[in-house]
């Protein structure tokens, strides 16, 4: 079966790849119909887990297949890496500074971002929807690598890190939702909030497999770009708002074992 997908079109696989992972965070954000909290301590473990995940997904299914195109190519195998990486972390960078957005625990004037009079409620999913954003691209990079027959390129590879990706996306979809139902808004509501903040992984999904395959030259630099980019999520919002409550040893033990899943999964299948 897994010789013949690779016969499908790779934006299609990164559609059906991306609306899986959505698929995921809606399923997080469903918790709000079985309990109206879960505590701090599980969502900062389950936040530190995604973040371990990310993390190793960024190296092994990312920036190594990336530096391995770049030789294949005949290029200096450091430069892609190097300049994707820092462009993708750059690039989260930007969009953190114009994305009105606000993280759990804060007060509304705490919002980051442009400054804007939108409920509290959006900024909470726009938020995790920045954490999204490389997820989907991260996904679509992959399986848009499959479209050049690059050796380095696995469908498997491409298949665990879409595992991957989605595992992490049940807590984020929780840590959309419950904290949205704790604040008093119907379990609906925060459910339809929980699974919007993923949304964007379908549309982040298709852009980069579609600028992977018609554009084979940058394929190195996208791989290394959507690890830069997930790695600056991790550093400079997942692990801070999971050790925020100071649950730092169990945070930094669901990072520990996030990262051994998605290793495990990569390797084993990749």
């Amino acid at each position: 079966m897994l010789e013949g997908m690779k016969t499908v079109n790779p934006i299609l696989l990164a559609l059906l790849a991306t609306l899986f992972t959505w698929g995921v965070t809606a399923l997080g954000a469903s918790a709000v119909f079985l309990a109206r909290s879960i505590g701090r301590k599980t969502l900062d473990f389950m936040l530190a887990f995604a973040g371990g995940v990310m993390i190793a997904a960024s190296f092994w299914s990312l920036l190594s297949p990336g530096i391995a195109m770049a030789e294949a190519q005949g290029k200096i195998a450091w430069i892609p890496a190097a300049v994707g990486f820092l462009l993708g972390g750059a690039f989260i960078r930007l969009i953190d500074l114009i994305l009105p957005h606000l993280h759990q625990g804060y007060a509304t004037s705490e919002a980051e971002g442009i400054h804007t009079t939108w409920r509290r409620s959006i900024l909470l999913v726009l938020a995790i929807t920045l954490h999204n954003i490389p997820e989907g691209l991260a996904v679509g990079v992959a399986f848009g690598a499959l479209g050049q027959n690059i050796p380095e390129a696995s469908f498997a590879g491409a298949v665990s890190l879409a595992i991957g990706i989605g595992l992490q996306n049940f807590p984020e979809g929780m840590a959309v939702a419950v904290p949205l139902r704790r604040e008093g808004l119907g379990r609906l509501k925060s459910f339809w909030y929980g699974q919007l903040s993923g949304i964007v992984e379908p549309v982040a999904g298709v852009i980069g497999a579609a600028a992977v395959l018609y554009i084979e030259p940058i394929l190195p630099y996208a791989l290394c770009f959507a690890a830069g980019a997930m790695i600056f999520v991790v550093v400079e919002e997942v692990i801070p708002e999971s050790q925020r409550q100071g649950h730092e040893d169990l945070a930094t033990t669901g990072l520990m074992l996030g990262f051994t899943v998605m290793m495990v999964l990569d390797v084993a299948l990749g």
